[in-house]
């Protein structure tokens, strides 16, 4: 609850302070509330409101009851903090209007996602067309946006639609930030014949846990060995490919970015 709080303030002053007195315009539902706002006059909390009814429904049918009621008592908050929430414009330089009003809006959309609920239907929208496609979460989200933004360059205009984009991405990368934290994890596939020394070090130096997995070769000469597994946080990446090229640099490394772990040895210690 205290994180969908903060996330409800931290949206509506992104919202109020930067992107609405100066007609900006984000993606994802908040960018259509802010387009139609912009277009016909009608005030930006009864469209929030509005336009994320049918996704609040949705979230019901994919997702539970429970996210479907926090996002309804979210997004009304949200709605009535833009009526009454007395925050001033804080600036007309159209640059930091872009990267600010998208990095607090993020901040606000990202802070809900890890309370629980979403004050932007795009997710749950995304997530139950690529139940019935081949487009994954990404495409959807990203076709949509360039919908938005074809409507805004061609209604409004180009550069307004430009700076749009800025504030998206803003939005966007302060969203991924604050869901998946500094902390991204990689997990990691070593095979190599020193196998046993790459293990040494990621245990003793690096103080990681370590999964051995039996394996064959199925190229060339057919031979037994270990295979290598761990997860890192983004941060030690570079620490652990410097060490395994020292230590055999034929090595076949293979990295899968993770959004989220529990338990396990990587967040028992500190970063080193």
């Amino acid at each position: 609850m205290f994180l969908v709080a903060c996330g409800i303030v931290s949206a509506c002053f992104g919202l109020k302070s930067y992107l609405l007195p100066n007609n900006f315009i984000d993606g994802g539902v908040t960018g259509i509330s802010l387009l139609i706002s912009r277009l016909t006059g009608l005030k930006l909390s009864y469209l929030i409101m509005a336009i994320n009814i049918p996704f609040i429904i949705l979230g019901y049918r994919q997702i539970g009851k429970g996210f479907a009621i926090k996002t309804g008592i979210a997004i009304t908050l949200l709605a009535g903090m833009l009526l009454v929430a007395p925050f001033e414009p804080v600036t007309s330089d159209k640059l930091l209007i872009a990267v600010f009003g998208g990095l607090f809006l993020g901040a606000g959309i990202g802070l809900a996602m890890r309370g629980g609920c979403v004050i932007d239907g795009t997710e749950v929208l995304a997530l139950y067309i690529s139940r019935n496609s081949v487009l994954t979460v990404g495409n959807i989200i990203l076709i949509l946006n360039i919908l938005i933004f074809g409507v805004v360059a061609y209604y409004l205009n180009l550069v307004t639609a430009m700076y749009s984009i800025l504030t998206y991405l803003s939005a966007s990368k302060t969203v991924d930030y604050i869901v998946n934290g500094i902390e991204q994890y990689t997990g990691v596939t070593v095979i190599s014949e020193k196998n046993e020394h790459i293990k040494k070090y990621i245990i003793n130096q690096m103080k990681r846990g370590v999964t051995i997995y039996k394996g064959e070769g199925g190229y060339g000469e057919k031979k037994d060995i270990n295979i290598l597994y761990t997860v890192v946080t983004k941060l030690e990446m570079s620490k652990l490919q410097t060490a395994i090229r020292q230590i055999d640099p034929d090595a076949f490394v293979i990295q899968q970015q993770i959004a989220d772990i529990k338990g396990g040895v990587v967040k028992r210690q500190s970063l080193h």
